[in-house]
C-alpha cells in the first residue's frame, strides 16, 4: 500500500532562477538559494521572509553551501572563483581562484576541514580551510564535465562523481586517481547531472539521475545497477534518498517532481507547482523537510510527521524506536543509580547517553510503534500494515494489513484495526473477534483505551470491547484520546483545546446487561464532562490523577484538580515518551532521537491528588514522604486550591512564606521572615519593598511600634513623616531631620527641620538644594536675623543670571525703611527662639489654635509699652540710611550738637527711625505661652502708678507748649538744644515725616526708571517673584 504522507508547503518564494538549495541541518529553519542572477539568499521557512542576502557578482552562482560547523556559507560561480561569507556577520572569509572553468557542484566534508569542488574544466579538487583553504588534492580521469561529487556517508574517505561522459566514478580521498567507475551494463546512455548515497548503514546503494531521463539505483558494491525509475519527460537534473522516510525524489527539468518508494520502488506521488523547470533538492536529517529549487523561485515542503517512531514501556523502563527499518531497544530503569555510581548526576532537561541494543529489521518501513498495555508486545504499523512483535526478542506474533492499529487496556492480546473507511475489526487473544457496526458514514480512525473509540467526520463514538455494543456519541473531533490507568478518566484532544472527562464504568456496565441503549446517543450518564482547558496538546499521558503533557507553547505541565502546573520550559520540540514512577522522572524525545529527563517526585503527584480530592488524612499521611526540597513546589500547589494557612506551615521559601504571611495578615510572621534574612540583602530594593509592604499592613492595623521599625528598614523617609507628624514624635521627628539631610532628601528635611522650630536648619535645607529665593523669603518670614546672610547668597546667584536685577534686591542693613517693625520682629523672635522647645500637648489644641490670630509684633508692642516684656537680649540690627547733602545751617547745628553732646535725643531719634519687619507666622501655641503676661506683683503695680502720673505730667506740658506760638523749624535732624525736649520731639518727629516722604518719592523715581535699589515691592513689580514651588 502507499505511503500515508501529508504533504505540506511551508515556503514558497518567488525569485530569479534557483540553481542549487542547500537547508541549515540544525535549529534554525533557513534555506539557502543560490541564484542565476548572481545572488545567494537565505530564507526563513517558517514565516516565509528573506533573513539574508548576499551579492557575489554578476555571474551565475551554481552551488552554495552551508558549512555550519564555521558558520560560514560557500559559493562557487561562474567567475571561476570560490567565496566564503560568515552568515552571521555577513563578511567575506575568503576569495580565490579555486578552477578554469565553470564551477558546478560544492561538498563540505561531514567532520574534517575540506571541501571538494568540481568543474567543466573536468577535475576535482580537495580544499582544506585549515590551511588558509589550499588546495591538497586534485582528482582528474573523467573527460566532460563533472557535474556533482557526493561523499559517502558509510565511508568518509571516499567519494562519488557524476560526469557528463555518461560515467560514474567513485574516488578516495588521498588518490587522485578514480577505484572504479559505473558505466556497464545497464549505465545511463546520456550525461549524468546528479548522484546520491543511501543515507542508512544497510544498504550499498548509489543513486543517479542523467539526460537520458532516467533514474537509477546502483549497488556499488557490485557495481550493478538494480532499478531504473521511468517517468520523467526531460532530463533528471537532481535526486536524492531522503534521509528519514523511505523514499526517493528526483527533480526533473519538466518542472515536476517524483516520490518513489525506496524499498518497492514503486511511485508515491508527483508534485508541479508550476514554476517551470526543477534544478535542485536538499534533505536535512533532523527533519522531514525538503527544498526545491525552480526556475521562478524556491518551495520547502513537510512530509509527513516529524514526531519519532517510539515507545516507551512505563512499568519496566524499556525504550524501543525505529530508524529507518531498524528497530532498537534501550532501558532507562537504574538510569539514577547508574549514573551516580559513576560519579555523575542526572540534569533535568540535559541528554541521556543511552546504550542502544539493535533488535533487528522491521519488514515494513515503521510509521508507528506502540507498546500494548503490559508491555510485552509492540506493534509497527507502515505502508499500509501492522506487525507484531514480542518486545524482548522482536519476534513475531502477528500480522496483517490495516489502516490504523490500536490496542485494548483490558487484555494483553486484545486490540482493533481499521482496515478500510467503513470496516473496523476487533481481535481477543491475537485473534479476530467481531466487525464493528458504524452508526456514521466512514471511520476516519480508531483510538485505544478502556473503550475503542471510532473517529467520524464530526463526531466521536465509543464501543464496548467485548460485544462492540454502541456506548456513546461525542460531538467533537478528537486527534489523540489518553485514558488513565484506572479507566475511569480520559482526555479527548482536539485542535486548540482539549476535554478532560469523567467514565462511568458501572453505568455502563449496567446498562448494557438491560439493553438499555439510545441507539442514536448511547448510555445516557456513561461521559461526563469535568473541565476544559484552551491549550493545544502535542502528546500526553495519564499518572494517577495527575495528566502530564506538552503543549505548542513549548511547556512540559500537568494538571491536577483542574489546575494546571508548569513542570519545565523546553527550548525546541519535545515530545512525551512517558513517566517511569521508579525513576520518578519524566522522559521526552525530540525529532533527533535526542532523550532527555526531568525530575517529578510521584509522591509529590499522589500528595496533590489527595488535596485535590479533600482527603486530608491521606494528604497528612503522604507530606512526609516528599523531600524537604519540594516543600516549596508543594506550598505552591496549596497555595493554588485556596489553603494558605497550610502552605505557609510547609513552604521553606522565604519568599513565598512572606508573601503568604502578608496575604494572611500574619505580621509576625512576616517580620519574623525578613529579621532572619540575610542583612547582605537589606539595601537591596527588593529587601526594602517588603519592608515597607508590612510597614503599611502594620500602620492599617494600627501596629505603629512595628510601622515605625519598618519605614526605618525601608528607609521609607515620607513614611516616617506622615508617622511622626501624626503621632505628635517631636524627638523621631529631629532623628529624621538629620537621617534625610544625610540621604539628600532635602524636601522632607526641611519639612522635619520646620515642625520641630529649627527654622535656621529649614533655611539651610532651602540653601543646600539651590533653592536660595525662598530662603530668603522664609528668612523675611520666620526668622529676620538670618535676611542679610541669604540675602548675600540670593545676589551672588542672581548675578550669574542678571546682574541689573540682583543689585536691585534691598538689603534691610541699609535700607531700613522698606522693612517697618524690623526691631520689633527681631524681638518676636528672640522670644520664638526661647519659647520653641516648650512642649505643648496636643490636648491643649482646643485653647491654643486660637493663637493663630494673634498679632505678634502688636502684642510685644503692647507688652513693652506696659513694661511687661520679659527680660531678654535686645537684638538691635545694623541700620544704615544714606543723609541728604548737609546744609551751612545744618553744619553750624551739628557742631553745637558736639559740643552739646545731645546723645540722649539722637538715640531717641534712631530708635524712631528703626522700621520693623512684620513678622508673619510663628510656632503660635510656643508663642502664646512665651508672650503669656504674668501676675502683677505690688511693687510692679506701684511702678505702674508712677508712671501713670509721669505720662498724666508728660500731656500737660505738651498742651501748654502746644498754646504758645510753634517755633521755626529746621531741616537739620538735629533739634537745637533752646528747646524744650517736648518741641525738640515734636520738631523731630516732623523732619521724620517729611524725610519719609522724600525717600518713598525718591523710591517711586528709581522704580520708575529703573535705577538705583527696590524693596520687595519693586522686585515684585520687576517680576522677581519668591521661585518655583519646591
Amino acid at each position: 500500500m502507499p505511503l500515508r504522507l501529508e504533504i505540506k508547503k511551508e515556503l514558497s518564494a518567488r525569485s530569479d532562477r534557483v540553481k542549487s538549495v542547500d537547508i541549515f541541518p540544525a535549529e534554525n529553519p533557513w534555506v539557502l538559494a543560490a541564484l542565476y542572477s548572481g545572488n545567494v539568499f537565505i530564507w526563513d521557512y517558517t514565516n516565509n521572509t528573506m533573513i539574508k542576502s548576499f551579492e557575489m557578482g554578476s555571474n551565475p552562482v551554481r552551488c552554495a553551501k552551508f558549512i555550519v560547523r564555521k558558520s560560514w556559507i560557500i559559493a562557487g560561480t561562474d567567475d571561476m572563483h570560490l567565496r566564503v561569507y560568515n552568515y552571521n556577520t555577513m563578511d567575506k572569509v575568503k576569495e580565490w581562484e579555486a578552477h578554469t572553468d565553470y564551477i558546478r557542484f560544492i561538498e563540505i566534508h561531514p567532520n574534517r576541514p575540506y571541501i571538494l569542488s568540481s568543474s567543466d574544466d573536468m577535475s576535482i579538487k580537495l580544499w582544506d580551510w585549515d590551511k588558509d583553504f589550499d588546495c591538497i588534492q586534485v582528482f582528474e580521469g573523467h573527460s566532460h564535465y563533472v557535474m556533482m561529487i557526493k561523499i559517502n556517508p558509510r565511508d568518509t574517505n571516499t567519494f562519488a562523481s557524476a560526469s557528463l561522459d555518461k560515467s560514474i566514478k567513485v574516488w578516495g580521498l588521498t588518490a587522485g586517481t578514480a577505484h572504479f567507475s559505473l558505466d556497464g551494463a545497464g549505465a545511463h546512455e546520456k550525461g549524468v547531472n546528479c548522484i546520491d548515497y543511501y543515507p542508512g548503514g544497510d544498504k550499498p546503494y548509489l543513486l543517479s539521475g542523467a539526460d537520458d531521463r532516467t533514474v537509477k539505483i546502483w549497488d556499488y558494491q557490485t557495481k550493478a545497477c538494480l532499478q531504473t525509475l521511468d517517468g520523467h519527460m526531460h532530463n533528471v537534473s537532481a535526486v536524492v534518498f531522503h534521509p528519514r522516510l523511505p523514499l526517493i525524489i528526483s527533480a526533473s527539468e519538466d518542472g515536476t517532481v517524483r516520490l518513489w518508494h525506496s524499498t518497492t520502488y514503486r511511485p508515491e506521488t508527483t508534485l508541479n507547482y508550476g514554476l517551470e523547470r526543477a534544478w535542485s533538492i536538499a534533505v536535512t536529517r533532523d527533519a522531514n523537510k525538503v527544498a526545491i529549487g525552480y526556475d521562478e523561485g524556491t518551495i520547502v515542503l513537510k512530509l509527513g510527521n516529524e514526531k519519532p517512531v517510539a515507545s516507551l514501556d512505563t512499568n519496566t523502563g524499556k525504550l524501543v524506536w525505529a530508524q529507518s527499518h531498524d528497530i532498537q531497544t534501550m532501558t532507562l530503569k537504574g538510569l539514577a543509580a547508574k549514573t551516580a555510581a559513576e560519579g555523575g548526576e542526572i540534569v533535568d532537561g540535559e541528554k541521556l547517553q543511552l546504550n542502544a541494543r539493535d533488535l533487528g529489521a522491521c519488514e515494513v518501513y515503521p510509521q508507528s510503534l506502540q507498546h500494548n498495555s503490559n508491555g510485552s508486545f509492540i506493534c509497527v504499523c507502515g505502508d499500509g500494515e501492522f506487525i507484531i512483535y514480542t518486545s524482548q526478542a522482536l519476534r513475531n506474533k502477528a500480522f496483517g494489513t490495516a489502516l490504523d492499529f490500536v490496542w485494548s487496556s483490558l487484555g494483553t492480546g486484545d486490540y482493533a484495526i481499521r482496515e478500510s473507511i467503513s470496516r473496523v475489526r476487533t481481535f481477543k487473544n491475537f485473534k479476530d473477534h467481531k466487525q464493528v457496526t458504524l452508526p456514521m458514514s466512514s471511520a476516519d480512525g480508531v483510538f485505544g483505551g478502556a473503550c475503542l473509540g471510532v473517529k467520524g467526520a464530526d463526531c466521536i463514538v465509543f464501543f464496548d470491547w467485548d460485544e462492540g455494543a454502541f456506548i456513546r456519541k461525542i460531538d467533537v473531533v478528537p486527534s489523540h484520546i489518553f485514558w488513565n490507568e484506572t479507566s475511569d478518566s480520559l482526555v479527548l484532544v482536539c485542535a486548540d483545546c482539549f476535554y478532560i472527562l469523567k467514565y462511568d464504568k458501572d453505568v455502563v456496565t449496567a446498562a448494557l446487561a438491560a439493553g438499555n441503549i439510545n441507539p442514536e446517543e448511547g448510555v445516557n450518564g456513561s461521559f461526563e464532562l469535568e473541565t476544559t482547558i484552551n491549550e493545544k496538546v502535542r502528546t500526553g499521558q495519564w499518572v494517577g490523577e495527575c495528566f502530564l503533557y506538552t503543549n505548542s507553547a513549548g511547556k512540559l505541565n500537568y494538571i491536577v484538580g483542574g489546575e494546571v502546573m508548569t513542570l519545565c520550559h523546553m527550548n525546541s520540540h519535545m515530545y512525551l515518551l512517558g513517566y517511569v514512577p521508579k525513576e520518578d522522572r519524566v522522559f521526552l524525545i525530540d525529532k533527533s532521537y535526542n532523550v532527555v529527563s526531568y525530575r517529578l517526585l510521584l509522591s509529590m503527584l499522589s500528595y496533590q491528588t489527595a488535596v485535590v480530592r479533600k482527603d486530608f488524612v491521606t494528604a497528612n499521611a503522604l507530606l512526609p514522604l516528599i523531600p524537604k526540597a519540594e516543600y516549596s513546589a508543594v506550598a505552591r500547589f496549596l497555595e493554588s486550591q485556596g489553603f494558605k494557612e497550610e502552605a505557609l506551615s510547609v513552604s521553606t521559601d522565604p519568599d513565598h512564606r512572606f508573601e503568604l504571611a502578608i496575604d494572611l495578615r500574619r505580621m509576625e510572621v512576616a517580620h519574623k521572615v525578613l529579621l532572619d534574612t540575610d542583612s547582605k540583602e537589606d539595601d537591596s530594593t527588593e529587601a526594602q519593598s517588603k519592608w515597607r509592604r508590612l510597614g503599611d499592613l502594620a500602620l492599617s492595623n494600627g501596629e505603629i511600634a512595628l510601622a515605625e521599625k519598618c519605614a526605618v528598614r525601608s528607609a521609607d523617609l515620607s513614611g516616617l513623616l506622615l508617622l511622626y507628624s501624626s503621632s505628635g514624635n517631636k524627638s523621631g521627628m529631629q532623628d529624621l531631620a538629620v537621617l534625610a539631610k544625610d540621604a539628600g532628601r532635602l524636601n522632607v528635611a526641611f519639612i522635619a527641620y520646620f515642625l520641630t522650630g529649627q527654622v535656621e536648619q529649614a533655611i539651610q535645607m532651602l540653601i543646600d538644594g539651590n533653592r536660595i529665593p525662598e530662603a530668603a523669603f522664609l528668612a523675611r518670614t520666620y526668622m529676620p536675623t538670618q535676611i542679610s546672610r541669604v540675602l548675600d547668597l540670593w545676589k551672588a546667584d542672581l548675578k550669574q543670571i542678571n546682574e541689573k536685577a540682583a543689585e536691585a534686591l534691598a538689603d534691610p542693613a541699609k535700607y531700613p525703611n522698606l522693612f517697618p517693625d524690623l526691631e520689633w520682629a527681631l524681638k518676636v523672635e528672640t522670644l520664638f527662639l526661647g519659647a520653641r522647645n516648650r512642649f505643648v500637648p496636643a490636648s491643649s489644641y482646643p485653647e491654643a489654635k486660637k493663637s493663630l490670630e494673634l498679632d505678634l509684633i502688636e502684642m510685644v508692642k503692647e507688652q513693652a509699652a506696659r513694661g511687661l516684656l520679659p527680660p531678654q537680649e535686645e537684638v538691635q540690627p545694623e541700620v544704615f540710611s544714606p543723609p541728604a547733602p548737609p546744609s551751612a545751617e545744618q553744619e553750624e547745628e551739628e557742631e553745637e550738637e558736639e559740643e552739646g553732646g545731645n546723645e540722649e535725643e539722637e538715640e531717641d531719634k534712631g530708635e524712631d527711625e528703626v522700621h520693623i519687619l512684620v513678622q508673619d507666622k510663628l510656632d503660635k501655641p510656643a508663642a502664646e505661652a512665651a508672650f503669656e503676661v504674668p501676675a502683677v506683683s505690688p511693687v510692679a503695680a506701684e511702678e505702674d502708678e508712677q508712671e501713670e502720673e509721669e505720662e498724666e505730667d508728660f500731656d500737660a506740658l505738651l498742651e501748654e507748649e502746644q498754646a504758645q506760638p510753634p517755633p521755626q523749624t529746621v531741616s537739620s535732624p538735629v533739634v537745637p538744644p533752646a528747646q524744650s525736649p517736648v518741641k525738640q520731639q515734636v520738631a523731630v518727629e516732623e523732619e521724620e515725616g517729611d524725610e519719609e516722604e522724600e525717600e518713598d518719592e525718591d523710591m517711586d523715581l528709581m522704580n520708575d526708571d529703573g535705577q538705583g535699589n527696590v524693596g520687595e515691592a519693586g522686585a515684585e513689580e520687576d517680576g522677581f517673584e519668591s521661585g518655583e514651588d519646591w
